[in-house]
């Protein structure tokens, strides 16, 4: 039987390729969560869409698998192809143009008139045992209803059923905009798919830093930014990325966090269990479980927003306390760019000019380790550093430290 790349659940998918090629990736003597078998498969079928990004290494254990991108080569997220390839059964292949058919001319059916046309219009002129019953035919239009294909419409105790089609969208003069949504959006994989639809996308851009792994989230962020908008509580199906554990949580989401630094996606919400907010990583969520109506939502969004004058990331400290930390950085004769940049990178900061040389910034923040490997980008201009928290300052001298061990040369301390 031939090979098939097409796949039922997206969330199975994703974990092999968190696994495979996020986290590390695993040989087949590594891997256990499934079945050796299972792991040819997935590998094979992630490599059917990957092919041209895989790279290979050998060393003394072996052939090492990796990904490998250069963005600077591509204009279009390469793991967007992963959404692109469910596959369907006989039957939704049958229904898809059945129903579409039936409700081409705009008029509203039933449930049952449709399958009575099916019936009569469609099977009744073959000769085989390919049935349809009524509740196969409701679930495919449920179904289309949530995705917007189909409008229901209620006639007395009766569901109405009608096609949603639009006029025809100019897309092909949105190339340009939809190339730059889908690499820069979280939710980017629906420019893709808009992509798709035209008869030449747009390969204008290339991106310097370009994070192309929060694809794998997109699932996750959508049902979370439904919940959002709809103002209610969801229960997470999570997993410890450290050590696998399974866990649920039940909380009010509030607003999605981006990291510039690594791209990754974190989701900010009231813990009801826990009576406090708590960032949940979006790429250990499994599943989304949307619940009813937060009626205290505007009292756990007023929360947030008091929450998040004290963030520099998604780390919240030991008991929600707050750091004090001051860096005071020389600026040279033509340097105004430091300011500048210092204005524009300090969040929650600010900014004090204490004479035509130096300039100081504050911050009081819950974790002010946090800080550091922005701190390590000014090295060469700091001329003061404090904390209230000892374990930065000292962290940070001690990394000065062992890197001058490791290059040599001398230079002058930071207080």
């Amino acid at each position: 039987m031939a090979y098939r790349e097409l796949i039922k659940s997206f969330a199975r998918i994703c974990d092999y390729m968190r696994e495979f090629y996020v986290y590390g990736f695993k040989s087949r003597d590594e891997y256990s969560a499934k079945s050796a078998r299972s792991y040819d498969n997935e590998r094979r079928r992630i490599e059917s869409w990957l092919g041209d990004r895989m790279a290979f290494r050998q060393d003394a254990a072996g052939k090492i698998v990796f990904l490998s991108v250069d963005s600077r080569q591509i204009p279009h997220n390469p793991l967007y192809k992963a959404f692109k390839a469910k596959s369907f059964t006989n039957k939704d292949i049958t229904l898809h143009f059945y129903i579409l058919d039936i409700l081409a001319d705009g008029r509203a059916l039933s449930c049952r008139e449709i399958v009575d046309r099916i019936n009569d219009g469609y099977l009744s002129r073959f000769s085989g045992t390919f049935s349809l019953d009524e509740s196969t035919v409701r679930k495919k239009l449920k179904e289309y209803e949530g995705l917007g294909l189909l409008r229901a419409e209620k006639n007395g105790r009766e569901v109405l059923y009608r096609r949603t089609d639009g006029g025809p969208f100019p897309l092909n003069s949105w190339s340009d905009a939809l190339a730059f949504y889908s690499e820069e959006d979280p939710m980017g994989v629906v420019g893709s798919f808009l992509l798709d639809k035209l008869d030449n996308d747009s390969d204008v851009f290339r991106f310097k830093h370009h994070y192309i792994l929060h694809a794998l989230d997109s699932d996750i962020l959508c049902q979370l930014l439904q919940a959002i908008d709809g103002r209610r509580s969801v229960e997470l199906t999570a997993r410890n990325l450290r050590n696998g554990y399974g866990y649920r949580r039940t909380v009010c989401p509030l607003k999605i966090y981006v990291s510039t630094q690594s791209g990754r996606q974190y989701l900010l919400g009231y813990y009801y269990r826990g009576r406090r907010m708590a960032f949940f990583r979006l790429d250990a969520v499994k599943k989304v479980t949307i619940n009813g109506e937060e009626k205290l939502y505007d009292t756990y969004l007023e929360y947030q927003t008091q929450f998040d004058r004290h963030l520099w990331g998604v780390s919240a400290g030991a008991g929600h306390s707050l750091d004090h930390i001051e860096m005071t950085v020389r600026v040279d004769p033509g340097e105004d760019f430091i300011v500048q940049r210092l204005e524009r990178e300090k969040r929650h900061g600010t900014v004090e000019i204490l004479d035509d040389r130096t300039c100081r910034f504050t911050a009081d923040v819950y974790d002010a380790s946090e800080l550091l490997p922005w701190l390590r980008t000014f090295i060469g201009r700091i001329v003061e550093l404090k904390c209230s928290d000892p374990m930065v300052t000292d962290t940070f001298h001690e990394d000065l430290r062992r890197m001058s061990a490791l290059y040599g040369g001398g230079g002058d301390a930071v207080q």
